[in-house]
């Protein structure tokens, strides 16, 4: 409303110059104003006189200087202006600290020859105002209720400023019924400056707590003024309520957790009720509660309300979590090979738990199991039990005993011929001793892993021998034989003679021995078919005896 008025004045003003026809010179307050002659088209070589006077009201003039050519300037003026005005080169007016009261008729009066002529001049001074507060706040405002929020002033002014009011930079309008605008303007009897004063009454709501509200001034000239932005408490019940619960995640068995109970009111309330499962504990000053070393126990639902008002109130659940495990067997497991080991896990817990297992820290597929123990389990067992970030571990060391068995004995030449390797392969646990029954040259025995352990050793036997490896520990011994050739080229073949002839008498001893079965079943089975004596065959069967007996001692030799 006061643009729109300025902007009309400024019109109705500029429409009297020009039917005046006076020229207009505008001039900031407090500067020096230069008020040309005739537009400066006046040549001082030209002038015989020039006289600058002005419009003292009620159409008297008054005298401020007179310049007659080859002379200096004559300084007329007896009163306000006497020490303000001087002449330029080009015979502008110089009028310096600019007032109000210098917004006048100022008149330039030249004497060319037998000329005379006079060039009036309005002079309009302009004022920004001094500065843009906002006073007499208000400490604070209330949901609903129109409230004078504030006074925002632009102090000395001409003309009287123009202000606007913002909220969050966005400019407010007076509609009667959230936001009323009410101006006022002030003239300084003594300056003529303008004060203009603008106070905004406003009805908050409930996001208004943070806004920022400040106010600017517009003016015809200079730049726009804009004051500090405030912000007010805005008062308002309680409408909602929430119970916060504080605690670390996950909430475990002896931690603490804090109840938080937030109202949405303003100011807070400072007192209120806790529902701890069906006990009830007031608090005041504060707006907190602490349940210390939870258990599993503490898990429930927990409440909070406002002390005046008991049936505004919020809820929230709690949960302890907790993870308990029993591994049985546990700590250190001796058990005999081929025994069965039944292996136990039970887990406590009020979620979904994963169960992984290592053996010696090597992850396992799957649970192990025990039905017939071997010296292989042997080791140490372990079980991670997780549910979320809770993490429960047990373990068993597991210690398979039992007496030494021989697997395997075996013996193979040396890849250049001169000697023999003997391996001796057995299990047993603890470690079981290995012993052969000839000398020869050890040339290893394997780690004693999973309850085995490989004996190597070098021999080169000058006959055929017959060797054996021995294993034993506290549970017993286990002992195993092997024939081994001789090493000499000689007995070599001799040997290989000697076997011959002893493996042919066998299998003629053999052929003739089946031969002799075949022929007494027959014999037999005649007399039986046709009723003949069995005393025609004894010579027969003496015979084949003989025979055979004959053949044995052959081998024999």
């Amino acid at each position: 409303m006061h643009l729109f008025a300025g902007c009309v004045c400024a019109l109705l003003f500029t429409a009297l110059l020009r039917v005046s026809g006076l020229e207009t010179v505008i001039g900031l307050y407090g500067d020096t104003l230069e008020i040309p002659c005739n537009n400066g088209a006046v040549k001082a070589e030209d002038v015989l006189i020039l006289k600058w006077k002005y419009d003292k009201g009620e159409g008297l003039p008054g005298d401020l200087l007179v310049k007659q050519k080859n002379q200096n300037v004559s300084i007329s003026a007896a009163d306000e202006y006497k020490d303000r005005v001087t002449l330029a080169a080009n015979s502008s007016l110089l009028l310096s600290e600019a007032k109000l009261s210098d917004q006048r008729t100022f008149t330039c009066m030249v004497v060319a020859g037998a000329d005379i002529a006079e060039y009036p001049i309005n002079v309009v001074i302009y004022k920004t105002p001094a500065r843009l507060e906002i006073d007499d706040k208000a400490e604070e405002l209330e949901i609903g209720k129109l409230t004078k929020l504030g006074r925002c002033v632009a102090k000395d002014a001409n003309p009287a400023a123009n202000i606007t009011w913002f909220k969050n930079n966005k400019p407010l309008v007076a509609d009667g019924e959230g936001v009323s605008i009410q101006a006022s303007v002030l003239v300084d009897p003594d300056t003529g400056l303008s004060t203009t004063t603008s106070i905004l009454e406003y009805s908050a709501e409930r996001e208004d707590a943070e806004a920022q509200f400040s106010c600017s001034s517009q003016h015809s000239v200079g730049p726009e003024l804009a004051s500090s932005s405030v912000t007010f408490s805005i008062t308002y019940s309680t409408e909602n309520i929430v119970l916060q619960v504080i605690a670390q995640d996950p909430l475990v068995e002896g931690d603490n957790v804090t109840l938080k109970c937030v109202a949405d009111g303003n100011p807070a309330p400072t007192s209120f009720n806790f529902n701890l499962k069906g006990e009830m504990v007031m608090v005041e000053n504060t707006d907190t509660y602490t349940i210390t070393d939870v258990s599993r126990d503490t898990s429930g639902e927990y409440k909070c309300s406002l002390v005046d008002n008991p049936t505004m109130e919020a809820s929230e659940d709690i949960v302890v979590k907790y993870l308990d495990i029993n591994l049985s067997p546990s700590g250190n497991v001796v058990t005999s090979a081929g025994k069965t080991l039944d292996l136990n896990l039970q887990i406590d817990a009020p979620g979904d738990t994963k169960v992984s297992w290592t053996k010696d820290n090597m992850k396992l597929d799957k649970e192990p199991k025990f039905t017939k123990v071997t010296y292989a389990d042997s080791g140490r067992y372990e079980c991670e039990v997780t549910m979320g970030l809770l993490v429960k571990k047990a373990s068993f060391e597991l210690s398979v005993e039992g007496a030494p068995v021989i697997r395997d004995l075996s013996n193979r030449p040396s890849d250049d011929g001169t000697h023999e390797v003997l391996i001796c392969e057995a299990e047993g646990s603890p470690k079981p001793a290995v012993s052969w029954s000839i000398n020869g040259t050890v040339l290893d025995e394997s780690p004693f892993v999973n309850g085995k352990i490989t004996h190597r050793i070098k021999v080169v036997p000058h006959a055929n021998l017959t060797v054996s490896c021995m294993v034993s520990n506290e549970f017993g011994a286990d002992s195993r034989a092997i024939n081994v050739s001789s090493y000499s080229s000689d007995n070599s073949d001799q040997t290989k003679l000697v076997v011959g002839v002893v493996v042919g008498l066998l299998v003629a001893v053999i052929v003739i021995g089946i031969a002799y079965w075949v022929y007494s079943k027959k014999s037999k089975q005649g007399s039986w078919k046709t009723g003949e004596k069995e005393s025609g065959s004894s010579e027969e069967e003496k015979k084949l005896e003989e025979k055979v007996e004959e053949n044995s001692q052959k081998a024999e030799v």
